[in-house]
């Protein structure tokens, strides 16, 4: 039998590394081969080969139609993205099993991934995999099969006008309790822009108010939703990616967070084009408030693929973060100020021996060029010193000239 000689069966894809599987962009070439040692000569019937990739989606709620009657209503769906046959080894016309001999083989394929497909996700209520099978047929025997799965990624590039766009939003609330009214709590939160990668750090620019009579804690998140569709109906999982927490900020004061770093860790990508599965980020800023519930304001993050590029987008980054400060202006006063003598900044001797032209053996091939060009100028005696007082006034003697002559 064949499984007696068969030592190994499997599917090796290029580019996959030991530790995880190979990695895809949609509308590349994937390539591999299908392995077959034998320990034996040994007939075979065919080797087909079979790539697919869907998302799918399910789960389960309970319903009640009455104090006694329940029922579980169930919901699933399903969409397809890839489904690609080949096959590599065809049973011959005559019904006979090509025979192999001893020895390692090697099946070599390739296919094309369509230009629009979701990234590969893992998720409470769905999932989107993609993956290769390969199918040995043998004569009188069971089917052996190989599969090896493999990683898509949607390319998400940040630098674009509506990802590099900086977002901002305010909230307040009024904290009661017991029917009283203890103080207003506001919040105003900014960031640069809308789009991160991992690894990336957002800086938070945020003032928080609390006008109550207790202290209160801000709080800032990133937080994960899964959103799951089927039959028209949504089951969301909301899950937090990573948080920081601000001091107390008593009763009737004010605290101003001047950029507060929170640092992206290694996350999947957003998911935003699918049907059936959508993956969300967003930035909360929160405010604890106690005897009440809390004071929200989220932002909405997208993290894509593709970093930020250091040197495009800087009106947009840049400008966000940084207003041009004009104070100085302020500085100036009316009345300009005579300048400082000559005198006071290079003394006569030191200005004749520093200004003087070096000696062509000194410099070498640097006179080739213009380097007397802000030389000579200095080359003068030194101006005179300033005054208000003209040293040229006008003579008593001279007659006024008739402007009408």
């Amino acid at each position: 039998m064949i499984f007696d000689r068969l030592k190994r069966f499997c599917i090796v894809l290029e580019g996959a590394e030991r530790a995880g599987p190979a990695a895809f962009s949609p509308g590349q070439a994937v390539s591999g081969r299908v392995l077959l040692e034998l320990a034996a000569p040994a007939r075979l019937g065919a080797l087909r080969l079979r790539a697919a990739g869907a998302a799918r989606v399910h789960w389960t709620e309970s319903r009640s139609a009455g104090s006694s009657t329940a029922y579980t209503q169930s919901y699933s769906d399903q969409v397809e993205f890839l489904s690609h046959r080949d096959t590599l080894v065809a049973p011959p016309d005559n019904g006979e099993a090509t025979v192999l001999q001893a020895g390692r083989h090697e099946f070599p394929f390739t296919f094309q991934l369509p230009e629009t497909l979701a990234t590969s996700f893992e998720g409470k209520h769905g999932s989107v995999r993609y993956w290769v099978k390969a199918k040995l047929h043998r004569p009188w025997s069971t089917v052996k099969k190989a599969k090896k799965e493999f990683t898509v990624i949607e390319p998400i590039d940040i630098n674009t006008p509506a990802l590099l766009a900086p977002q901002a939003g305010a909230k307040e609330k009024l904290a009661r309790a017991w029917y009283c009214n203890r103080g207003q709590v506001s919040v105003s939160a900014k960031i640069d822009r809308k789009g991160y990668t991992p690894g990336e750090v957002i800086p938070i620019f945020a003032e928080i108010d609390n006008c109550t009579s207790r202290a209160v804690v801000p709080k800032a998140a990133i937080i994960q939703t899964q959103t799951f569709i089927a039959r028209g109906t949504k089951k969301q999982k909301k899950s937090v990616v990573t948080s920081i927490a601000g001091d107390p900020i008593p009763a009737g004061k004010r605290e101003v967070w001047h950029g507060r770093a929170l640092k992206i860790p290694p996350v999947g990508p957003s998911i935003l084009q699918c049907r059936i599965i959508q993956v969300e980020y967003s930035l909360k800023v929160c405010v604890d408030i106690p005897g009440t519930s809390k004071l929200l304001l989220e932002l909405p993050l997208v993290i894509g693929t593709i970093p930020l590029h250091p040197f495009g987008s800087r009106t947009s980054s840049v400008s966000s973060q940084y207003s041009v400060n004009l104070d100085w202006l302020s500085t100036i006063p009316e009345q300009l100020e005579a300048p400082p003598e000559y005198s006071a900044v290079v003394s006569s001797p030191e200005a004749e021996q520093s200004l003087a032209p070096p000696c062509r053996s000194e410099l070498g091939d640097i006179l080739e060029g213009p380097f007397f060009a802000y030389i000579q100028e200095f080359r003068f005696r030194p101006p005179p010193l300033y005054s208000e007082v003209d040293p040229n006034p006008a003579s008593g003697n001279i007659r006024p000239r008739c402007m009408t002559c």
